[in-house]
């Protein structure tokens, strides 16, 4: 069963623009990477999702439940952790925070919280309005998976994260996948998703354009390609080979686009002197403007 369906799911704000007939299901023990730049629509989705935000038009079901009429059942089953998370007065502690939401969801037993904190390398007793924009991130990962729920909806999750932290993060959303829970990931960081998502939605201007598993998607971008000879090579060897455009060479460095597998781009830098080579993946923005160009509304 899907534990997130949508249909034409709409939200309008008067003239401006929401989300607009977002169909997509996620299934049962996924991790779904819900991908756009900023003002895309992704926040929207999700409050939507949670009836933070009534639809205009369509509807979405969390575990066979109507999101509106059953919002109150479904929230007991999951874990939210949302883009702009609030933690409270400035005075309380990490730790009365987490109590607090525990004695919201009738529970007394603090040690996943505790041993989540600790992963995250949280304070759990200095006042929140000490606690910089990546530690506050911390308590509220925290908050969100301690009771260890059936799906985990997550907003920007490793913003304001330092990169250690985000790669136990990481760690964590592999654990969740492997005890069969779903997680509903909205993130525009492509590397991050593409670690550990199963399939992914992509909404631009409020449409989903595409849901696609991450090879597919992947596989239907380009890189990025700087070498740097020891010597002058001439740029049309490499210009020639599939998959290679916008070559551009300025003293022995050779800069281009490369579609596909590199083989023969690599085996044709082979029969040089390479110095050095660097190779990246496009941000989500260039993966649209590269691919999804013909779509455009």
């Amino acid at each position: 069963m899907a534990v997130i369906e949508t249909e034409a799911l709409t939200k309008r704000y008067g003239g401006a623009r929401g989300i607009e007939e977002v169909t997509l299901s996620v299934a049962r023990g996924e991790v779904f990477g819900f991908l756009g730049p900023n003002g895309a629509g992704k926040t929207t989705t999700i409050r939507t999702l949670l009836d933070l935000l009534h639809p205009t038009s369509g509807s979405a079901r969390l575990f066979g439940l109507d999101s509106r009429r059953d919002s109150v059942a479904i929230r007991a089953r999951l874990g939210n952790l949302p883009g702009d998370f609030s933690y409270g007065p400035p005075a309380l502690t990490g730790r009365a925070l987490l109590e607090l939401f525990a004695r919201l969801r009738g529970m007394e037993d603090l040690s996943t919280a505790e041993a989540l904190a600790e992963r995250f390398r949280a304070d759990l007793d200095r006042p929140l309005g000490q606690l910089s924009r990546g530690n506050r991130q911390k308590l509220g990962l925290a908050q969100a998976l301690f009771h260890e729920p059936e799906l985990l909806i997550l907003d920007e999750p490793t913003s304001g994260l330092d990169p250690l932290m985000q790669e136990e993060f990481l760690r964590v959303v592999a654990e969740q996948r492997d005890a069969g829970r779903t997680v509903f990931l909205s993130s525009h960081d492509l590397s991050e998703v593409e670690r550990v998502c199963d399939r992914v939605g992509i909404i631009r201007d409020g449409r989903l354009v595409a849901v696609e598993r991450i090879a597919d998607l992947l596989g239907k971008s380009y890189r990025k390609v700087a070498l740097r000879f020891a010597e002058t090579v001439d740029p049309a060897e490499l210009a020639r080979l599939p998959g290679v455009s916008e070559v551009a060479a300025t003293d022995g460095l050779i800069e281009f686009r490369a579609a596909g597998d590199l083989d023969a781009i690599v085996k044709a830098a082979a029969r040089h002197t390479v110095v050095d080579v660097t190779v990246s993946r496009p941000t989500l923005e260039e993966i649209f403007v590269a691919y999804y160009s013909e779509s455009s509304p």
